[in-house]
């Protein structure tokens, strides 16, 4: 990034002055193209057409699956779900600053204006009429999910996913329903405790992507922020408790944290939360039956369960036809996800404390512990940092992988008696697997 901010300029900013608009959006379709193409992304990664950012989105887009063509059925909250939870989010507070500066002249200019919650839903999207009809087609409307996992590189999706101010032109987004849109947004953040609240984004036309445009949006965010900075001199309420928060890794009992509280939950409420984390369009309770038991229950024991559920959660965070949690939460699986898609393997490592739900056999939950201990493997691997590598084959993960092993002994000198000892483990595993 330090590179290209040298080459290029502000690396943040997709319209840069003197830039010709079509050409730069033929370059971009094409680079598009050859990484949609490339079996592999890393081939283009040091393809000059393409920002660091935006190409590094779109590897984190196509590693979560994002299809590329389709914006598929939105993960929406609808009706009075949708206008109790926003009501009542900090962002609400805000609303009236951004109407101010950016909503009220917005008629008949072709922008949209959105504000979202810190995971990329979106709670009000405001401005021309014409361009709200368009974005039906893309599904850019209030309640629908537009994180970076859901629907790949976009501006406040990005926004949330690096926690920085960035703008998307065009053919940069990784979904080509998305090319005839550009946008730009910013996040903002509790002036207390600097978490993220949300995003303001302004999605449009090319002009969107211009510098001026970034700060107007830098500029909306640091009124909004004045203006929680003036709510919390009035109120001694916080703007958020801290989210709901599983704890599934190791051998104990799983914890629910709540509001400063730790709650020892079941290993049932445990598997049935995770999935639910997992699945945030919600699960039918035929499909969690099948996720917790392969069939052995039935939609009268998840009924059941959920209900003893709702008890412990709230009944107020838990929605049903599907089943789905409705407000913020978060889990450990989440925190070591984030850390790998930072490329940080050595904080991943440091929270990936023990196996997802050990005592689980359901099968939802093996999907995820493999998921997460393959990922983990990997970005060990791909980095060849031997400190980790090392802390990996003493960890309850690696002790017996032998591709880690492997992948250690190579960092040693073979003259050591380090690399004596680690030979001698892995001919021990080797003998023990019968190769």
């Amino acid at each position: 990034m330090a590179r290209e901010q040298a080459v290029y300029g502000n690396p943040w900013v997709a319209v840069r002055p003197g830039d010709d608009v079509a050409v730069l959006a033929r370059r971009l379709s094409s680079a598009h193209q050859s990484f949609i193409d490339a079996h592999d992304g890393a081939a283009i990664a040091d393809d000059s057409r393409v920002r660091t950012v935006v190409l590094e989105s779109w590897m984190r887009s196509r590693n979560k699956g994002v299809d590329p063509d389709v914006v598929g059925a939105p993960e929406m909250l609808e009706g009075l779900d949708l206008e109790s939870y926003r009501s009542s989010h900090p962002m609400s507070l805000i609303r009236p600053v951004v109407r101010k500066l950016l909503v009220e002249d917005a008629a008949d200019t072709g922008l949209l204006i959105a504000i979202s919650d810190a995971h990329g839903r979106l709670l009000w999207v405001e401005g021309d009429s014409a361009a709200k009809d368009r974005a039906l087609s893309m599904n850019f409307v209030e309640g629908a999910d537009w994180s970076e996992d859901r629907v790949g590189t976009n501006a406040p999706g990005t926004a949330l996913a690096l926690d920085h101010s960035v703008q998307i032109f065009g053919s940069e987004h990784f979904n080509r329903t998305v090319h005839d849109w550009s946008c730009s947004a910013a996040p903002v953040h509790d002036p207390t405790t600097g978490q993220i609240l949300g995003a303001i984004d302004i999605t449009g036309g090319p002009r969107v992507a211009v510098p001026e445009v970034l700060s107007l949006i830098r500029a909306t965010v640091a009124a909004a922020e004045s203006e929680l900075r003036f709510h919390l001199l009035n109120s001694p309420i916080p703007l958020t408790a801290s989210a709901p928060r599983l704890e599934t890794f190791g051998g104990g009992r799983p914890t629910l944290v709540r509001g400063g509280e730790r709650i020892p939950v079941s290993q049932r409420h445990a598997e049935i939360l995770l999935l639910l984390a997992e699945h945030p369009e919600g699960l039918s309770a035929d499909h969690l039956a099948v996720l917790l038991d392969e069939g052995e229950l039935d939609g009268v024991t998840i009924r059941a369960e959920m209900s003893r559920l709702r008890k412990v959660f709230g009944a107020d965070r838990l929605a049903s036809r599907p089943y789905r949690i409705i407000t913020e939460f978060a889990t450990d699986v989440d925190d070591v996800r984030k850390a790998l898609d930072r490329g940080d393997a050595a904080t991943a490592m440091r929270l990936y404390s023990g196996p997802v739900l050990s005592g689980s056999t359901a099968p939802g939950i093996d999907a995820i512990r493999d998921e997460l201990r393959t990922r983990v493997q990997a970005a060990l691997l791909r980095g060849g940092d031997a400190n980790l590598l090392a802390k990996w084959t003493t960890s309850v993960h690696g002790r017996e992988d032998s591709v880690v092993w492997e992948a250690y002994l190579s960092t040693l000198d073979p003259k050591s008696a380090l690399y004596s000892q680690v030979k001698a483990k892995i001919d021990l595993l080797d003998r023990q697997l019968g190769l």
